[in-house]
């Protein structure tokens, strides 16, 4: 029995096997003993999670993946998670402990699956897989990239993002239209921003809607001070602000409210 790839899921399933090890290896093991991945499919990359000295979970909203998992893979069935990533409350299986989050994400939730890992970002110390290129080297780009946006900068304000390697469209079933990009998300030492996080969000957020104005212009809404308004780094577009420029902007409008 094997799975068909259903396009309303974006399944492309990996066939590569030299590639799948590959990506289990991205994993350092370091700060947690669990792992969690999304959207196994019939569990090219689990067979290798599953050699490891770590407790593999299965996320998987895809039910013949789902049932090929339980018959081929026997001691993972009590650790598949018949439900969708993006819905589903993750402490009702992880209870607050850590867990690393692995995968070849379904390209249509990538971005998606980034955010939600952000918002438990105190529980994943780490997150690794595959994106479509163009998404990966965005996560991973720095201030000055044409790239460089939304996604960039929250990512970075917690995590070390590393662009590791490209995957080729001829190793998967169906081939997808487009390169693959493998990269890795380490949670930084301190991921407290001193400023606060919810304004941060919304600044960041705010500054790259209009992303070719100056700041003064994109974060006209906030209502500042002309004298804050004065200040140089409203001269400057977003996506020439790194990651401590967007804490430091949000600092000032903390200030000036």
């Amino acid at each position: 029995m094997t799975v068909k790839a259903k396009k309303h899921l974006g399944q492309h399933f990996l066939n590569d096997e030299t590639i799948a090890q590959k990506i289990a290896d991205t994993l350092s093991l370091n700060g947690y003993k669990t792992v969690l991945e999304i959207g196994p499919g019939m569990g090219v990359l689990t067979k290798y999670l599953l050699q490891k000295d770590v407790t593999t979970h299965v996320i998987e909203i895809d039910t013949e993946s789902v049932a090929y998992l339980q018959a081929n893979y026997l001691n993972l069935a009590s650790r598949i998670i018949e439900k969708d990533f993006l819905k589903y409350d993750l402490n009702e299986v992880f209870k607050g402990e850590p867990f690393a989050i692995i995968g070849n994400f379904p390209y249509n939730i990538s971005t998606q699956i980034v955010f939600k890992t952000l918002e438990m970002r105190d529980q994943i110390p780490e997150f690794s897989g595959m994106f479509q290129k163009e998404v990966a080297e965005r996560i991973c780009s720095q201030e000055g990239s044409k790239v460089y946006g939304i996604l960039s900068v929250l990512t970075q304000a917690f995590y070390k993002a590393e662009y590791l390697f490209t995957v080729p469209p001829n190793v998967f079933t169906p081939p997808p239209k487009v390169e693959s990009g493998v990269l890795r998300l380490t949670r930084k030492a301190d991921y407290t921003l001193p400023c606060n996080e919810a304004l941060f969000f919304k600044v960041v957020k705010q500054a790259f809607q209009q992303r070719r104005k100056t700041m003064r212009n994109s974060l006209k809404t906030f209502n500042l001070s002309d004298n804050l308004r004065e200040d140089s780094i409203f001269d400057k577009r977003p996506e020439q602000l790194n990651v401590q420029q967007f804490i430091e902007l949000t600092q000032l409008i903390e200030k000036d409210s």
